[in-house]
């Protein structure tokens, strides 16, 4: 949990470094060229490769180059083994490039909720300043509290009596 007093991230991003980020992604993304992006509805219908019929694709293809007179003309074995090895290599990249993005969306959550949590600890300064009449304060604590206009406190209900004594 975010703690006002303990800041894990602390860092700045500066404009050149953003920028120089962003032309490695183009970079990446031009060595690439064969890259696709599919659409929801593609993603959902196309056969998907596992460890169990990954197995059973490297063995069709064993066998199709074991028995190339039985196939017809429009199976293409060395397109196979080609998309195969793209689908071996693209998985150690796409491990990396993943790791990266969790790095980056955890970093963001936490730099997030440290500015949130001390915000909120700002708004409960504020507002006992104001309680106990420091000038001033006043004004700064309701134009925080704004935020929370329409978000009154929900009562939650105590649990109805059965009578029962609960098992413990």
């Amino acid at each position: 949990m975010s703690n006002a007093t303990v800041n894990r991230v602390n860092a700045t991003l500066a404009p050149e470094v953003v920028k120089a980020v962003k032309d490695h992604i183009i970079a990446i993304e031009k060595a690439l060229p064969f890259l696709v992006g599919l659409t929801t509805a593609e993603r959902m219908m196309l056969p998907k490769i596992n460890v169990g019929n990954k197995v059973f694709t490297e063995d069709a293809i064993q066998a199709a180059v074991n028995n190339a007179v039985l196939l017809p003309s429009f199976i293409k074995v060395e397109d196979m083994k080609k998309d195969l090895a793209l689908y071996h290599t693209l998985d150690e990249l796409v491990l990396v490039v993943q790791q990266l993005a969790e790095k980056l969306a955890d970093t963001q959550l936490l730099a997030g909720s440290e500015a949130y949590t001390s915000a909120l600890a700002i708004y409960k300064i504020f507002g006992a300043a104001s309680e106990a009449g420091v000038q001033g304060t006043k004004t700064l604590h309701e134009q925080l509290k704004q935020r929370f206009s329409g978000q009154g406190k929900t009562q939650v209900p105590p649990p109805e009596s059965t009578g029962e004594v609960p098992n413990t």
